[in-house]
């Protein structure tokens, strides 16, 4: 289903002057941290990677779909993407400036991310900004059919702010701000910013 998904998610952000103002943003810090590599975690076909290249940023991609990293290197030539677990990054410690996983957390259980998020900040550099988004809500589901009517079999979760707050100031991050929006991403969509603390 990955060029199905490309195809239909590819003007998204067209679509939602929030969530690229809230994208600006984090470009902006880290700009102001010197830049440096930022990382798409869990980036699909690479639209948001390719969306913080025209915010100036060295932006890269990592997910564990072989076929999404495809459509991603060809729709961004020139362009980083590897293939690689968000329950098992192995990039280097304090290796990347900014991270963003926008709308990847979804597909991990609650068991599971306290881990995901104590890789986050190891190899974020001290002050880095930890940009997220989520589908706000307390109900996890089944889906069993993907973009294009493709038939898939993946859990989606639904989070409460106060929850992923929670687990941020526990992995070792600092929430700076955060808010729920609805946009063409999202019914209900979460979106929170936060920095890695010393």
């Amino acid at each position: 289903m990955a060029a199905s998904y490309a195809e239909l998610t590819r003007h998204l952000l067209d679509e939602t002057p929030e969530e690229r103002a809230v994208l600006a943003l984090f470009a902006e810090l880290v700009l102001a941290q010197g830049g440096g590599p930022v990382v798409d975690v869990g980036c699909g076909t690479g639209r948001i990677t390719g969306h913080l290249r025209k915010l100036d940023l060295d932006a890269f991609g990592i997910d564990l779909s072989p076929e999404m990293i495809d459509v991603a290197r060809r729709d961004q030539p020139g362009v980083r993407f590897d293939i690689g677990s968000m329950t098992d990054l192995t990039l280097a410690d304090a290796s990347v400036t900014g991270l963003v996983a926008w709308y990847s957390l979804i597909h991990i259980p609650d068991g599971a991310i306290s881990s995901v998020l104590t890789h986050f900040r190891r190899v974020l550099r001290p002050g880095g900004p930890l940009l997220l988004s989520f589908h706000v809500g307390d109900a996890s589901k089944l889906k069993t059919e993907g973009y294009g009517g493709h038939p898939m079999k993946v859990h989606v979760h639904r989070r409460q702010h106060d929850q992923m707050i929670e687990w941020l100031n526990e992995a070792g991050f600092a929430v700076e701000t955060h808010k729920t929006l609805t946009s063409a991403e999202s019914k209900l969509g979460g979106i929170i910013l936060a920095r890695r603390q010393p």
